[in-house]
C-alpha cells in the first residue's frame, strides 16, 4: 500500500519564504521532501542590463511565436519538469510542482508561454510579488523560444515596475543574456527594497504592453525589439 501523497507546501509559507530569499527544492521528481535553500551567491539579471543579441532582436521582432501569459501555467512547470538529454533527473517534484499550481491560483506565481502552430514550444515560470519576481525555471522545445519568453519577462517586469528579477543560481547561459552573481546578504538587500514596491503583477503589465503596442500601431513583439538598447 501506497503512502499518501504530502500536501503542498501551504501557499502562505512558500511566499514567506520568497520575502525571507529562501526557495523549496527536492531531489528527484518523485522525492515527497523538499528542502530549503539560502545560496551563499545569487544570480540576477538587471533589469536595465539584459543582453538581447541582434540575432534574439531578430527573432523577437518577426514575431515567430505567440506569446501569453498566464494562459498554461500547470503545463509550464510539466515542461520544465520533464526529463532532458542533459538533465534526466528534475528538482521539481510533484509536490513542488502541486505547491506552486496553489501559489499561482492566489496570483503570486505565473507563466509566461511561447507557442507556435497552436503548440506549447516555450516558455517560464516564478513567483511574482511587489516590485519582485522570482523566475524558478524555463524550457525550449524550439529555437529561442525560452529567450523569447524571457525577453518579454524583462519588458513586463519594466512596465510594471518591478526592480529585482532573481535567476536564483549562476549558469553560462544565463550570464550570456546579463546576469551577474551577488552575494546572498546583497540580494536580501535588493529584496527588501524591491519587495516594498507597489508594482504591478505580470499580467497587468501583460495588458499594459498589448494595450500600448495596440496605441502604435505596432505588435508587442516589435515594441520589444525596439525598446531594447542592449546587444551582445
Amino acid at each position: 500500500m501506497h503512502a499518501p501523497a504530502p500536501p503542498p507546501i501551504p501557499a502562505d509559507m512558500l511566499l514567506l519564504a520568497y520575502r525571507n530569499g529562501i526557495f523549496p527544492m527536492s531531489d528527484s521528481r518523485d522525492d515527497p521532501e523538499v528542502f530549503w535553500v539560502e545560496p551563499k551567491m545569487r544570480a540576477i539579471l538587471p533589469l536595465d542590463g539584459f543582453a538581447m543579441s541582434r540575432s534574439l532582436r531578430k527573432v523577437v521582432r518577426q514575431g515567430r511565436f505567440t506569446v501569453t501569459c498566464n494562459t498554461a501555467f500547470a503545463q509550464v512547470i510539466d515542461e520544465c519538469a520533464a526529463p532532458r538529454a542533459d538533465h534526466p533527473e528534475s528538482w521539481i517534484s510533484a509536490r513542488i510542482a502541486a505547491s506552486y499550481r496553489a501559489l499561482h491560483a492566489e496570483g503570486h506565481a505565473h507563466s509566461i508561454e511561447c507557442w507556435r502552430d497552436g503548440a506549447l514550444v516555450g516558455g517560464l515560470y516564478g513567483v511574482g510579488f511587489n516590485g519582485v519576481f522570482c523566475g524558478e525555471s524555463m524550457f525550449s522545445r524550439a529555437d529561442n523560444a525560452s529567450k523569447v519568453a524571457l525577453a518579454w519577462l524583462v519588458a513586463l517586469l519594466r512596465r510594471g515596475g518591478a526592480t529585482l528579477l532573481d535567476c536564483q543560481f549562476m549558469t553560462d547561459h544565463l550570464a550570456s543574456l546579463g546576469a551577474v552573481e551577488i552575494a546572498q546578504a546583497r540580494y536580501c538587500e535588493l529584496l527588501a527594497v524591491a519587495g516594498a514596491l507597489d508594482a504591478a503583477s505580470l499580467p497587468e503589465s501583460f495588458a499594459v504592453l498589448v494595450a500600448e503596442a495596440e496605441g502604435l500601431g505596432v505588435s508587442p513583439d516589435q515594441l520589444i525589439a525596439q525598446s531594447s538598447t542592449h546587444t551582445s
